[in-house]
């Protein structure tokens, strides 16, 4: 359970808790999914020219999933960090790592430039993103969960699970109207590299927001208690096994309908089906702001009927939406697209509102910032979202046929489902004792 505060909180506070809450997730998500854009549109070119299209794309999308195993030693660094010193601190130094990790992408030379190097300054470039993100996540959700009552944890968990659609917009705008504006030779030019380097003034005011925080009730107490765990890692792993791998297997799921939605589509549409890439990112717009209004509603409503009602609702709708998904973007028509991207990302919605109660009441609170990172970031990595986009990439290279990706997204999807369906029989976890230094 999600202990409530002792006051209630002051006028306002909800409102910058919320923002602050939202802002870091919605940076690091715009930051990383302009990475997946520019990697699915031009850096196949630009950083891998010697390749053929497609191989050009698989290996544009082996950096993205570079992003994503990076995101483990994140969890296992800012989720110690978390327990031991606060959530609202550690939220603060994974800000400025993406920051940082962003604004080099920005200046990198080009394959043509440097040669063998641009690639690989890319992948450093990237590994400072997913650092980031790996300890960002869980953070966000506990200093808003942490800060409400038990009755409002869907609501408040809400904020930071907006993130995403927010910076998938964000990031989904900005390429549209740097495309409209410019030729696609001035894009590829340099006029990617002005997402990236923009991302700083977001950085400088989640500082400010974040800064104006307090720290989470819930930790205060346990501090004043003498309760922080001396060893959370060595705690989780000794006495949080089944909560880990159930937390971690419900990432599996989602993460995948999302890559499927949001960065295979991109290259799908764009690269085999000839569409337009204002089309395509219009159609991303429509149903990442579909996903960002539809979160808070499904986070309302897990606070009257429960997150597994809303998570299991999620999963079934979602199954036979893989099936229907490709069949539609053949079509080629704008409607088509638009209807099947934006009911997909409703549905992502339900199940991605659901995870972040689901994953942080696996664990107590001294260990909830590493058990929840560590189930977050790992679950990424079980034929996840990891490298997902590269999976449906290989999948149609070497069947020339979607329906052997729409078979791997079932099998994600039933991979969540039955963790939702064991964890109800869970017992309520109790608190470990405490471990020797790890």
């Amino acid at each position: 359970m999600i202990e409530a505060p002792a006051h209630p909180l002051p006028p306002g506070v909800p409102a910058r808790l919320a923002l602050a809450s939202l802002i870091g997730t919605s940076l690091e998500w715009y930051d990383f999914m302009i990475y997946n854009t520019a990697a699915a549109l031009v850096f196949n070119s630009i950083f891998f020219p010697a390749s053929a299209p497609l191989v050009g794309l698989l290996l544009a999308f082996s950096t993205y999933a570079v992003g994503y195993l990076s995101r483990p030693f994140g969890s296992l660094i800012f989720g110690r960090l978390g327990d031991l010193l606060g959530r609202r601190s550690t939220l603060v130094l994974t800000l400025v790592v993406m920051g940082l990790g962003t604004s080099l992408i920005a200046v990198l030379p080009t394959y043509r430039e440097i040669g063998i190097l641009s690639p690989a300054l890319l992948v450093a470039s990237r590994l400072l993103q997913g650092i980031a993100l790996g300890g960002e996540w869980a953070g966000a959700v506990l200093l808003a969960m942490e800060h409400g009552g038990a009755g409002r944890r869907g609501l408040n968990s809400s904020w930071a699970q907006m993130g995403p659609a927010a910076g998938t917009l964000l990031s989904s705008g900005v390429i549209a109207l740097l495309t409209f504006a410019m030729s696609d030779q001035e894009f590829a030019a340099w006029g990617w590299r002005l997402p990236f380097a923009s991302s700083a003034l977001v950085v400088l005011f989640g500082l400010w927001v974040r800064v104006g925080v307090d720290e989470s009730p819930a930790f205060l107490a346990m501090q004043a208690r003498q309760e922080v765990a001396r060893a959370p890692l060595g705690e989780v792993l000794s006495h949080h096994r089944r909560a880990l791998l159930l937390a971690g297997a419900a990432r599996i799921g989602p993460d995948v309908v999302y890559a499927l939605l949001v960065v295979f589509s991109v290259a799908y549409l764009t690269s085999v089906l000839g569409l337009s890439r204002p089309l395509v990112l219009g159609a991303l717009m429509v149903g990442s702001a579909l996903n960002m209004l539809a979160i808070p509603v499904f986070g309302l409503l897990i606070d009257r009927i429960g997150n597994r009602m809303v998570y299991g609702a999620g999963i079934l709708t979602a199954l036979p939406l893989v099936f229907c998904f490709f069949p539609l973007l053949r079509l080629r028509t704008a409607s088509a697209i638009v209807l099947a991207i934006a009911i997909g990302m409703i549905i992502h919605a339900a199940m991605y509102a659901a995870q972040s109660t689901f994953i942080v009441e696996q664990f107590t609170p001294s260990v909830r910032y590493t058990g929840a990172s560590i189930a977050y970031t790992f679950g990424s990595l079980a034929a996840g979202g990891a490298f997902a986009p590269l999976i449906m990439t290989s999948l149609l290279k070497a069947t020339g046929s979607t329906f052997p990706i729409a078979l791997y997204a079932v099998a994600a999807l039933l991979a969540t489902g039955t963790a939702v369906l064991f964890a109800g029989k869970a017992p309520a976890p109790t608190r470990a004792p405490e471990c020797a230094e790890f």
